[in-house]
């Protein structure tokens, strides 16, 4: 055989067989008929047969069966007709080794003569194994990547060096609001607002060519565009790639809209919660200013009584204190530091009792309406805070419809869940009673409902309203661990919802009451302690007036000097927060051990919680909160006396 292929130069014969027999690729020589003449090492290797096996068999053995059935047909049409399906063509088959396993390999097939003049073929057989495996690799690597890019919460988008959209994933089509098949092939500035569109193509240029990083392989917040021409926040961050020698730009997108509203939901409780500090502190003063006021005009109007156009004049400065005196409580009702009073108050029966004093109060042109839930849970507030609450609105709503209107107040059952949550963070999740006061007036522009629960801030005349009404809601409803919202539109009215904590288990429970008492007055010794000239010299006139004997200091220090000197005290009337290092409970502990006997009356312009919450009110003190009338001073006074129990 070696002599029919290499002819007379047996030299070349032998140099050419040291080239099969060395070649990486498997070489296989068959006759005309397909039987196997010579079989290289590297076929051995690829098909697990020694060559003595397959050397004499027919070449249909390294095939596996769909192969097999036709390879003779292949060998008689190719003899017959000369069509070259497989001769001198490359091309990828699939072979079979001795164990019955296959294998995908590059067959390439050559013809030759022997020196009879038959046909004989040279088959150079690549392995492909290696090669599949990559592929395969690579295609799973890819459908994995795929996988993730699809199913990914952010958006991933890919671009090419001129900023043609490649691939928008189903995140970045939700955010955007459009289909991917809309922008491939388009530029990626159509999903920025101005002044990123303008500025993109000069980014990308300015990279390639200096590979400054102004925007690659760094995370900044940008602003993106969606369909409908609306903007949103975003963080982008992008990464670069090489294909085929070219950049390719990945951008990881990140929706920052519920972070920025949660920030800025924050943002505003820091400034409602500071500048509601800042009214308990402007609270106190006023308390004690106010004192002075009403206290003197209330003596004058007394002792005034035989001139009347004068008593009018005392009168109307008392109705002025007493109006400024609501206006601090309103301020110590937004900084959620006024003194509650919550029950089980059932909210229809509150709500319903209510409307005749709404009917009176509103101008006959706005319609009242109710709506109650019959299965309506009750609440855990104070019903008397509540009902001021409810009136605010209302008036604040028949301001809002000057030529008149509906306003409707509907109470339900409400469950705040962690979703509600985290929209409000400020509130928990729980049962909740909800009352919703609704108009149908001119509503709110956004600017306004964004500081509609500021204080002080009113888009009213001049002189027709403090801007504290809805600060009062908002304070009320806070307190009560609770939560409001407003629902505002130009032209198509304003709903105001109060959330108060709802009590599973219904019980009677009923609004607290406030009765007058007639002024009562005594005899007694009263050690006045006030630090501030004008209240302590109110409280000493309003005291003489009632009949007691008063002696007065001016701190802790000197009290308990004059308590000491004094013959008898009776009690002791004192201002809580002092200066001098002795606040009023210390002082009343001191002054207690040298009178045991010694009745206090504690007094104050501060919030009591806020004294609580320091520590200055333990149980059982008896407290007159800044500003008082003579009355209220009178009956505390009685009360105190009638105390035997130490303080």
């Amino acid at each position: 055989m070696e002599s029919d292929i290499a002819g007379p130069d047996r030299s070349n014969a032998d140099w050419l067989r040291t080239v099969v027999d060395t070649a990486v690729d498997g070489v296989i020589l068959i006759d005309a008929r397909g039987s196997i003449l010579m079989f290289n090492p590297a076929c051995e290797s690829l098909f697990g047969y020694p060559a003595d096996e397959v050397i004499g068999r027919n070449v249909k053995v390294l095939m596996p069966p769909s192969y097999r059935d036709a390879h003779d047909g292949f060998l008689h049409n190719y003899h017959t007709t000369g069509d070259r399906k497989i001769i001198g063509i490359g091309r990828e088959v699939v072979g079979q080794r001795k164990d019955g396993s296959t294998f995908l390999m590059h067959l390439s097939v050559g013809e030759t003569q022997r020196a009879v003049g038959e046909s004989i073929f040279v088959g150079i057989i690549h392995d492909l194994t290696e090669r599949e495996r990559v592929e395969r690799e690579l295609r799973e690597s890819a459908a994995r990547l795929r996988a993730v890019v699809d199913t990914a919460v952010d958006g991933v988008i890919l671009i090419d060096s001129d900023g043609i959209i490649l691939k928008l994933n189903p995140a970045c089509e939700r955010l955007f609001k459009y289909q991917a098949d809309e922008v491939l092939g388009e530029n990626v500035r159509m999903l920025m607002p101005e002044p990123y569109r303008s500025g993109h193509d000069g980014y990308i240029r300015n990279f390639l060519a200096t590979g400054d990083k102004k925007i690659i392989g760094i995370g900044r917040e940008v602003m993106g565009q969606r369909k409908d021409g609306s903007t949103f926040p975003m963080d982008l961050s992008v990464g670069e790639a090489k294909q085929d020698g070219s950049s390719i730009f990945v951008g990881m997108i990140h929706d920052l809209t519920e972070r920025k509203r949660t920030e800025a939901q924050l943002m505003q409780a820091q400034k409602m919660e500071a500048v509601g500090q800042l009214s308990g502190g402007i609270a106190h003063d006023f308390n004690n200013l106010l004192t002075v006021i009403v206290g003197n005009a209330e003596h004058l109007s007394e002792q005034l009584a035989s001139r009347g156009d004068l008593k009018r004049l005392a009168d109307d400065i008392c109705s002025a204190g007493e109006r400024g005196a609501e206006l601090t409580q309103r301020l110590l009702a937004f900084s959620r530091k006024q003194l509650l009073r919550p029950v089980e108050t059932e909210c229809n029966k509150l709500v319903d009792s209510m409307h005749k004093l709404l009917r009176r109060t509103l101008r006959e042109d706005i319609e009242i309406c109710t709506h109650f839930d019959p299965g309506l849970r009750h609440a855990f507030a104070d019903p008397v805070q509540l009902e001021s609450a409810i009136l605010n609105l209302a008036l604040n709503a028949q301001d809002a419809m000057a030529s008149g209107g509906r306003l409707s107040i509907s109470t339900a059952n409400s469950s705040l869940d962690a979703g509600d949550h985290n929209a409000h963070p400020e509130v928990g999740p729980g049962e909740y009673v909800v009352i919703a006061v609704t108009d149908n007036g001119s509503g709110m522009p956004k600017r306004v409902l964004e500081r509609a629960f500021e204080p002080f801030f009113t888009t009213k005349e001049v002189g027709k309203g403090s801007g504290l009404g809805l600060s009062m809601v908002y304070g009320f409803a806070k307190q009560s661990n609770g939560h409001v919202t407003i629902y505002s539109e130009p032209s198509l009215g304003t709903t105001v919802r109060i959330y108060l904590p709802s009590v599973m288990v219904k019980t009677q429970g009923a609004p607290l009451a406030v009765e007058r008492e007639a002024v009562q007055s005594g005899s007694e010794t009263v050690l006045v302690v006030e630090d501030d000239p004008f209240v302590r010299s109110y409280a000493v006139m309003s005291l003489e007036s009632l009949g007691y004997q008063v002696i007065s200091a001016v701190d802790g220090k000197e009290a308990l000097q004059k308590l000491a000197a004094a013959p008898h005290v009776d009690l002791l009337f004192t201002d809580i927060v002092m200066p001098g290092g002795v606040n009023g409970w210390e002082l009343a502990g001191l002054a207690r051990k040298a009178k045991p006997d010694l009745r206090v009356l504690l007094t104050s312009g501060y919030a009591l919680e806020t004294l609580a919450a320091n520590g200055h009110i333990r149980q059982g003190a008896l407290i007159l909160e800044k500003p008082y009338r003579k009355a209220e001073l009178a009956r505390l006074l009685r009360e105190a006396l009638a105390t035997a129990a130490p303080v």
